[in-house]
């Protein structure tokens, strides 16, 4: 069937039909296939899109940028507030409308959760969000599934574990919304000071998700077809002193792996700092990079959804 997502905002990772799913799976998958042929696209040709970054980026804002320099479209880019009218006290919703008239699409990355609805509501063009605060990251989300689908060919049925910071890590509180309604199981793995949000989790579980909660890192690889590591990530916590007391709370090691299943994929978002060590990068299952790379495919389509010229 053919699916029409012109005009639509991408703004959290429970707004897709599994038939919404699968369209922007196997979008991805036909514009993947057309960059490794080495073909020029010029799908967006003529179109304007808008990057504004209100927060540090390198793989979302890069990848986004490659995307829509590989669409053949023109960019527009703020990644640098202290440059832009927003230092002058500018509001969100005044930069959005002004921008909105510029381009046919807004990519943006903002450090306030709700940002993004906020901004889909005051601009006509679509809106793509690129991560609000620590309240959603859905191309994250979906370039996840991306990656899954083509590491185990299938997705449905798995098993996953989320490891590390659940508290802030915006990526799972989107992912976790996709694995329920693809009937994966997930284990929340974490030190009680950085679980995922009570709320999120009750969520889940009333749209019908199966979850464990536990602090036994062992335990959920042994469980586990897929574990999905997240960083501690500094810049969320109120303190110092609170991050210097759950910096570094699971490490995966070549010694942890032996507890794992011999088929586990691993991935994490990146950046990574120390919570997956560099002697694992060689293993065989270890997909963070190819997951990296997934999200210019990803963003590409929903890049040629949202504005239509792509069906």
């Amino acid at each position: 069937m053919l699916m029409d997502f012109t005009g639509k905002d991408i703004l959290n990772g429970f707004q897709f039909s599994n038939k919404e799913l699968n369209a922007i799976m196997e979008t991805a998958s036909y514009y993947e296939m057309r960059v490794k042929r080495g073909e020029i696209i010029r799908d967006l040709e003529g179109l304007v899109v808008a990057s504004l970054f209100f927060e540090p980026s390198t793989r979302t804002r890069l990848s986004f940028e490659a995307a829509i320099n590989r669409l053949g479209a023109r960019l527009v880019s703020m990644a640098e507030v202290a440059n832009s009218s927003v230092a002058k006290g500018e509001s969100l919703e005044d930069t959005i409308r002004t921008v909105d008239g510029y381009c046919d699409c807004i990519v943006m990355r903002h450090p306030v959760s709700g940002s993004a609805i906020r901004a889909a509501e005051v601009a006509e063009h679509p809106v793509i969000n690129g991560g609000d605060g620590s309240s959603q990251h859905p191309t994250q989300a979906l370039l996840d599934v991306y990656t899954i689908r083509k590491e185990k060919g299938h997705i449905g049925g798995q098993t996953i574990t989320f490891l590390g910071d659940l508290k802030y890590g915006r990526t799972v509180h989107s992912l976790g919304y996709l694995m329920q309604q693809l009937r994966n199981k997930m284990i929340f793995a974490s030190p009680n000071s950085l679980k995922m949000p009570d709320e999120i989790t009750k969520e889940l579980k009333s749209r019908g998700a199966e979850i464990e909660e536990t602090d036994d890192i062992k335990y959920a690889l042994s469980q586990s077809d897929i574990v999905y590591v997240t960083r501690v990530q500094r810049e969320r916590f109120p303190s110092i002193e609170e991050y210097e007391k759950c910096k570094g709370s699971y490490i995966l090691n070549h010694e942890l792996l032996r507890y794992a299943k011999p088929s586990i994929t691993i991935m994490h978002p990146l950046p990574r700092v120390d919570e997956i060590a560099t002697e694992i990068d060689t293993y065989e299952g270890s997909a963070y990079f190819r997951q990296a790379s997934n999200g210019m495919y990803l963003r590409m389509a929903l890049l040629g959804l949202v504005t239509g010229r792509t069906r």
